[in-house]
Parts: structure tokens; sequence; C-alpha cells
């Protein structure tokens, strides 16, 4: 499928198994690149209630049974997604699904930390395409924004040279009301970087020269790695670096991130309010502290240390707890704070709100699910990373460029009648050296091009680019 290099990929048929977070949104996102969907749910009326808007089939009952499956139409499905709340279903789903329907690409939502290795070492015998730890990617991600201090969100491509960064404009900054075509000469030698999407407010937009930088804006920079560092510098944004760190609710995605905080040095303290998980997390984490409190108390977290520690990370299941314990954080000037988010992730109210940077383990689950889609249909020039962002008005994509793929070798400033509307091309990569591209950069074979697209259309291939 998918391997003919047509400009449009191949419509699928899909089934998507678990009717919660995840799953909705990726019935959603899949819906909108026009695939054939099935949902199965063990609920058919919440199923049905939940997806009115989104066109698919549904099938009630459970999605590991052979019956159940048969019934969704497994024997003509290109792609299994089980996304379950149950790691045990989600992969005695796929190996049942593979054994009725060898040909079937499989992908399995896999969290608990006892199964990872083994995972990875079975996944032929299970049969998964892909497995998917949400919260694994999401400590990942928190873990790198602690590790510089001054980004809101830190997204990485071409094997780690280039990363996608967003930072706040501050009232009487450096940035403010500063014209995107003067930012050269505002930052100084040796710092270049590309602005390549502003949120202002309600409205998203890749911006032009000409686009001015107003207080309060959310804006999004691509820049060589090694640009970072000195980008903060010359905006005045304080960094020292993180030694405590205090986490709000002991849930995997806390004990992933204590792991990755242990090794790097970073004290950690946990308050998780249930009796039982905290004994666990006291077995499991030996090095970090538990302590059993409420911290949604602000009695609890001063008792704590929040106005002494580094870093705050709110990592509860409840999005609203989260939101509103970050905010006590910013007013008590705790330098650093992040936020998990999935119910209330993307509904644009977050940036007007002192909650630091905010990861949505449901978001990078369901980027990663669509950019494995992608590939499967457009195996000629599909993008190799996705990443979502701007509450997933933005994508940003990046290719591989081969013998297939438009205006190799021509500069930039010839296509600027060719290229869509809402559409950038931001970095590329050439033997390792990373550019921020002028009108007279060009890309040629094996070359990595970083795109961001303005979600108007889906981007499958990166002649998609192109009118």
């Amino acid at each position: 499928m998918g391997g003919d290099g047509k400009d449009k990929g191949i419509t699928m048929r899909i089934i998507v198994a678990g009717d919660g977070k995840v799953g909705l949104e990726l019935l959603r996102l899949l819906s909108e690149e026009g695939h054939e969907l099935v949902a199965i749910d063990s609920s058919g009326d919440v199923l049905k209630r939940q997806i009115q808007n989104i066109d698919v089939m549904t099938v009630e009952g459970n999605c590991a049974a052979m019956s159940v499956l048969q019934e969704a139409g497994i024997e003509h499905t290109d792609i299994l997604i089980a996304v379950t709340g149950s790691d045990e279903i989600n992969l005695l789903c796929c190996l049942t699904a593979k054994n009725l329907h060898g040909a079937v690409h499989t992908i399995a939502r896999v969290r608990s930390p006892e199964y990872t290795e083994q995972l990875y070492l079975m996944r032929e015998d299970y049969g998964l395409s892909l497995i998917i730890n949400p919260e694994k990617e999401a400590a990942e991600e928190i873990s790198r924004l602690l590790q510089l201090p001054g980004f809101l969100k830190r997204e990485t491509f071409a094997k780690g040279r280039v990363e996608l960064v967003e930072l706040l404009v501050n009232e009487g900054g450096l940035l403010q009301n500063t014209k995107l075509m003067d930012l050269p000469r505002v930052l100084g030698p040796n710092c270049n970087v590309l602005v390549c999407a502003v949120i202002r407010g309600d409205e998203v937009f890749i911006p032009t020269g000409g686009t001015t930088l107003l207080a309060g804006d959310h804006i999004y920079v691509t820049a060589p790695v090694t640009n970072l560092s000195l980008l903060l510098t010359r905006i005045g944004v304080t960094r020292r670096k993180i030694r405590h760190a205090l986490l709000i609710g002991g849930g995997r995605v806390s004990y992933y991130l204590t792991q990755q905080l242990l090794l790097s040095g970073v004290r950690v303290k946990i308050i998780e309010r249930d009796e039982a998980r905290a004994a666990q997390l006291a077995t499991m984490l030996p090095e970090a502290s538990i302590i059993l409190d409420d911290g949604a108390s602000p009695e609890a977290l001063v008792r704590e240390g929040i106005t002494e520690t580094d870093a705050l990370v709110t990592l509860t299941g409840i999005d609203e707890q989260n939101v509103l314990t970050s905010m006590y954080g910013s007013t008590l000037g705790v330098p650093l704070v992040a936020t998990k988010v999935d119910r209330i992730g993307s509904t644009g109210i977050l940036e007007n709100l002192s909650v630091g940077s905010v990861v949505s383990p449901k978001e990078t689950c369901s980027a990663h699910i669509v950019q494995y889609v992608r590939a499967m249909e457009n195996q000629a020039g599909a993008a190799v990373t996705l990443h979502r962002v701007a509450d997933g008005r933005v994508e940003a994509l990046e290719f591989v460029v081969n013998e297939k793929m438009r205006f190799i070798g021509e500069p930039l400033k010839n296509l600027h009648s060719h290229i869509k509307k809402n559409i950038l091309i931001s970095c590329i990569t050439h033997r390792g050296r990373t550019v921020i591209p002028d009108g007279n950069a060009h890309y040629e074979k094996n070359d990595t091009v970083i795109v961001i697209n303005g979600r108007e259309s889906p981007i499958l291939q990166f002649n998609d680019i192109f009118e």
C-alpha cells in the first residue's frame, strides 16, 4: 500500500479499539483525512453518543474477542489500533487480529513499566507493528524541558540536531514589537533562528517577515540545537540548572519522569494522595522522596517545599486540578512549571493562564499514530517525524528528500508561487549541517527538510506542499 508515489494517499480501512480520550482523538483526526473507520468499544451507548459528529461504523463488544473483530471486518482491514485502558486487552486484541488477518498492521498502546522491555524483545511474537507508550513519551518531553529551562515546549527533528521550541513574548522583553525581518539584527550574530508559527489570542498563523511580535504572543521557533541556549541568553531568559523537582500525582508519567530526573542528578519529591500507590512508588523509586498527602492543598504544597523547589510538575489525572496547582505555583514564583492535560489541552484557553509548559500524552500518542498511518499511505516521501503543536492547529513535519520530490536544487526564492498558502520550509539539514534557509537556499537528495503546515489540509507527503 502507498508505495506508488502518488500525490495523494490511499484511503485505508482502520479499526480503532477503545473509546477513551486517545481513541476519540484518533477517530477525529483519521476521519479528517478521509479513511474508512470502525470503532469498537464495550459500551455501545457511550460509543454512539461520543462519536455523533464523526463518520464511523460502530461495533459493541470486547475488542479482543474473535467474533467482535470479525464483525468489525478485520479480514478487510489495513490497520488495527488498540488503545483501550488495559494493556493486556490491547495486546490480546492485536495478537488475535494478526491471527485472523496476517496482513493487518497492528498498533498497541502499552503503558505499564513492567511490560516495556519484554515487549520490544517479543514484538514480532505479538504481531505488533508499533508500540505506543504515551506516558513515557510525555515524561521524556518534560525531561527535555527541564534540561533547558525557558522554553514552554521542545520537539526534536533530524536525529536531535534541530528543535522546534515554544516561547512566550514577554511584556518589555527584547522580542516585543520586533518585526521578524529585523530579528537577526536584534538577536545578534551566530543566533540564526526562524519564527515559524504564532499564537495570538484565538488566532494561529504562519508569520511573514513583516509580522510584528506582540507581548503575550506564543511563538514557535525552529533552530539548530546549538543555537537554543544562545537564543535564551540573548532574550534575557535566566536559566539555572534544575536541582530539585516537586511532582504532584504519582501516576505513570511521574514514575517515568522520576527515573529520568534521578539519572540526571535531580532530587525528586512526589506527592501522592493514594496510600497504596504511594507505598508502591516508595518501593519502585527508593531514591525519590514519596509523600502521602493531598497535592491540591496549598498548605500541603507549602509544607513540602513548593516555595523552595526549582520545578513544579503537575501530573494528576484531573486536568483542572493540574491547572489550578500550576497557577498557584506560578504565583509563588516557582522558576519552572509544567502541566499535564488531556481533556482541556486543545480548548485554546491555556495560553492565557500561568501554567508553564503544557504536555498532553493524548496528543503525543495521536501524533505518532497519525504519522505511522500517513507513512503507510505514502511510503515514498512520507514524513519521518510529525509533531502537532499550537493545540494541534499546526503540524511540523520532517522529510528526507528522495529523487521523486519536486524542485530539487531549485533556490527557495523561486518556489514562492508553487508552495501552498500557510506552509513554510523552516530548516534544511545537509550532510549534518543545519541551516535556517533564505531565498538562495535549496535542498538536495538525502537532505532533511522541516515543513510547517498551518493545517488547512493534511500534508501526506513532501510533494503535497506544492500547488
